[in-house]
């Protein structure tokens, strides 16, 4: 794919704008960090030759403008109080800070923007919304989490609404938004559970989701119903494609499951077993609507159609994602295997 020259540079701020925010010392290199990164985000956003686009990142735009005012405000009200000695507001005002944190990263009960932002976008740059966009909110929020009932509200909630929200969704980028609220849920447990629980989740969840994007992307899928016809003529692909979606799942024994295990396990070491059953028990059915998919994909077989459906790719991009299903299938079975010495 051709990229024009400017987008190199949106990708470099970018970049830029996330590790300005990791690295900020203060709250307002904070927010200069998010800022950056989104106004480099709108602009790869917008893509001449797809209209709904334009609306898409207007919406998105519109959240995060709302979101960094709340985050700009609420910090700058935190220091008031710790000055003036308003000790019982602060907690209120926490509340608040993490609040706008939370509807950047699109996590319940303020994810209402992000399927209708993700439907009008590339896979691209659905890729770079559900990923990269999250790790400076993330970030943010390690820095801020305690465990209280707020947060375990967000918790429940995120993994709710990423788990019943798509069961009845035909378009394959609305699936995928809410099953990144689901992992989002997941993640702040990881958090509540453990320092560094969060970043293994984060990192095997953004190999697979860029796996799984990236074959999408390749044959323009955009709805379920486009998984049996152009894939049909090759059974390979459709076994790495449904591979890596039970992975992202959380199936055992592939390696999505590796980072469940770990955060169910240091949840049962709290003593939260009530959050950790309710979370086992709802992520069965995002579970169930990635098997539902597969079953559908391979049990069913229409008939082969007279024109070619296939687009051209290149012998890496079969590489690429036969090894990372390689590397899906085997990652738990390594990953037992050294717990065990």
């Amino acid at each position: 794919m051709i990229m024009n020259p400017s987008k190199y540079l949106f990708i470099m701020t970018l970049i830029s704008g996330t590790f300005i925010t990791i690295s900020a010392t203060s709250w307002l290199g904070i927010w200069l960090g998010l800022e950056i990164n989104l106004l480099s985000f709108i602009l790869l956003m917008i893509h001449p030759k797809n209209s709904m686009s334009t609306e898409a990142s207007l919406k998105y735009f519109l959240i995060q403008a709302f979101a960094s005012s709340i985050l700009l405000f609420s910090f700058i009200l935190t220091q008031l109080t710790i000055k003036m000695n308003l000790l019982t507001y602060q907690e209120t005002l926490f509340i608040l800070l993490n609040s706008s944190v939370l509807l950047k990263m699109g996590s319940a009960p303020f994810h209402f923007w992000l399927p209708g932002t993700m439907e009008g976008l590339s896979w691209l740059n659905c890729l770079i919304l559900t990923t990269w966009q999250k790790i400076a909110p993330l970030m943010i929020i390690s820095y801020l989490i305690e465990f209280n009932l707020f947060m375990i509200t967000i918790i429940i909630l995120s993994i709710i609404t990423g788990s019943l929200g798509g069961l009845n969704q035909t378009s394959i980028r609305k699936m995928m938004a809410y099953s990144s609220i689901n992992h989002a849920g997941w993640m702040l447990s990881g958090m509540l559970s453990g320092e560094n629980l969060w970043l293994i989740y984060f990192s095997i969840y953004f190999l697979l989701n860029m796996s799984v994007m990236f074959i999408f992307h390749i044959f323009q899928i955009s709805y379920i119903s486009q998984n049996y016809l152009i894939l049909n003529s090759k059974p390979s692909l459709k076994f790495y494609l449904y591979s890596l979606l039970l992975s992202l799942g959380g199936l055992p024994p592939f390696l999505g499951f590796m980072p469940k295990w770990l955060i169910i396990e240091n949840l049962t070491n709290l003593n939260q077993l009530f959050l950790t059953t309710f979370m086992i028990i709802m992520t069965l059915i995002t579970l169930f609507y990635y098997i539902r998919l597969t079953f559908s994909a391979f049990l069913l077989n229409p008939l082969d159609l007279k024109w070619n459906l296939m687009t051209n790719y290149n012998s890496s991009s079969l590489v690429t994602t036969a090894s990372m299903t390689i590397n899906s299938f085997i990652g738990l079975i390594i990953f037992a295997t050294l717990l065990t010495f």
